[in-house]
């Protein structure tokens, strides 16, 4: 056990000299507009279906746009994966065999 006292750091924010605080980043260019559009750089893994690839890349249009121009991509892509899901059902497949009514359950 020792008997010194730890030095104590002081973090660059706090630093004071004669002129006042001390600025880590002395020319950090122009602040960024907080409201301007920035890209979420949200992955977008392919499915292998390109009709729904497509409308997940469409998503990106959003990373460029006002916060209020979000729900038109928003609505144009959900209305194309719509559209894909229900192209899958009308898609021609096997004739569906039809039952005949039975008499009545007893």
């Amino acid at each position: 056990m020792s008997d010194s006292v730890p030095e104590a750091t002081i973090p660059v924010e706090e630093v004071v000299t004669d002129g006042g605080p001390v600025d880590p980043d002395p020319d950090p260019g122009p602040d960024p507009d907080p409201a301007a559009p920035a890209p979420l750089n949200v992955p977008r893994t392919p499915t292998g279906h390109a009709e729904v690839d497509a409308q997940l890349e469409r998503l990106a249009d959003a990373d460029h746009l006002a916060t209020d121009g979000h729900l038109e991509v928003y609505e144009d892509v959900h209305r194309g994966l719509r559209d894909a899901l229900t192209a899958l059902d009308a898609r021609p497949g096997p004739p569906v065999p039809t039952r005949h009514p039975t008499a009545a359950p007893q």
